[in-house]
């Protein structure tokens, strides 16, 4: 599926499904209200499916989308380059956290790479992957790392389209598959300067305000990294009526690749799990290039990134967890996911007042 295709089949959520869930919320045997959060989710769910109870996700899939950043030259991260094409081959083996949480629920881990710079360990698979080992890869690079945005466009608009439907691409691949709810993950040093400046481009926000600490830098790197997304900005001037602009201009691979797959989940009608501060940001080029995309999106987490909350808010989006997560890889997104699936369970089990025998107030 091409974007201009994805863009075009993302419709609003279903008013007469999401009417019906309402409706059986007053029904069931609690008092109205009493699940906060959890009931508005389930009527954007069945809004999404179409239609009231909505399917109970059972089938989850993780995908990491991995790529290098130019901008790393500009020190912004004490951390080596290499160090992304290493994870990556820790994923696959089975050993890093985003693993180990989406053993405990039963999620797949598929990684992909969109443009890590240094070779991978690893051989590239296309099946067989095992769900509780490690995971598959699956090369779909587009260039082996973006340029440096502080300097030049990290990417051609070329490029930032290619990663955009490589996201669509492995959306549609998955839920091909039966995979029936997706989570974003991430793995890219010094992915949260790009990350930044998308989300300061996107919302009119302050560099300062949505820059944070990424992998923990001291002080005087976080605020020579905030010096450098604001000079990037000045420079490029990206315009948000055009996204793919804005992402060649100060974006990275697999945040385009997660822009790409956030939207392939909506014109599935599938619901997208965001994880941290990078699928906020990119959430954010999803939502631009189509609003209704929204309607797919579920907050895992509230990342202790600044960005992250900023990107939110703009969304109107609502974190289900909060606990001053910063990893990404994916891992709040996984922690979320029991809890989407009993938001929609409590519509397919939770008795009827009427059923149950139980009075009303």
């Amino acid at each position: 599926m091409r974007l201009n295709d994805a863009v075009t089949v993302i419709q609003p959520l279903d008013e007469t499904a999401m009417v019906a869930a309402r409706e059986r919320q007053t029904r069931l045997t609690k008092p109205a209200g009493s699940l906060g959060a959890l009931e508005g989710l389930a009527v954007r769910l069945a809004g999404l499916a179409g239609h009231c109870p909505p399917p109970i996700p059972k089938r989850p899939a993780v995908a990491v989308f991995a790529g290098d950043h130019g901008v790393h030259a500009q020190a912004v991260t004490p951390w080596p380059q290499e160090v992304t094409a290493q994870m990556v081959a820790n994923f696959l083996a089975g050993g890093a956290v985003v693993n180990a949480f989406a053993r405990q629920v039963g999620a797949a881990v598929t990684v992909v790479d969109v443009g890590v710079a240094s070779p991978i360990l690893a051989t590239p698979v296309r099946g067989g992957e095992t769900v509780g080992r490690g995971g598959e890869l699956w090369a779909r690079k587009v260039r082996a790392g973006t340029r440096d945005l502080a300097v030049e466009p990290a990417l051609t608009p070329a490029e930032a389209l290619a990663a955009v439907e490589v996201g669509i691409s492995v959306a549609q691949d998955l839920v091909v598959e039966g995979y029936d709810i997706l989570v974003t993950g991430d793995m890219g040093i010094a992915n949260t300067t790009p990350a930044a400046a998308l989300i300061a481009a996107f919302t009119g926000a302050d560099p300062a305000d949505v820059t944070g600490r990424g992998t923990g830098v001291d002080d005087a790197t976080l605020a020579h990294k905030t010096s450098v997304i604001a000079a990037a900005l000045d420079l490029h001037r990206p315009d948000v009526h055009d996204p793919i602009g804005v992402l060649a201009a100060v974006g990275g691979l697999e945040h385009a690749a997660i822009a790409g797959f956030i939207l392939g989940g909506a014109a599935l009608r599938v619901p997208v799990v965001l994880d941290g501060v990078i699928a906020c940001s990119s959430a954010l080029v999803a939502a631009a290039m189509a609003p209704y995309a929204v309607g797919a999106m579920v907050a895992g987490h509230r990342s202790a990134e600044p960005g992250a909350s900023v990107a939110l808010s703009h969304l109107g989006l609502a974190p289900l967890v909060d606990l001053g997560l910063r990893l990404g890889e994916g891992t709040g997104a996984v922690l979320a996911l029991p809890i989407v699936a009993c938001a929609v369970r409590v519509l397919h089990d939770v008795a009827t007042f009427d059923s149950a025998g139980v009075a009303k107030k």
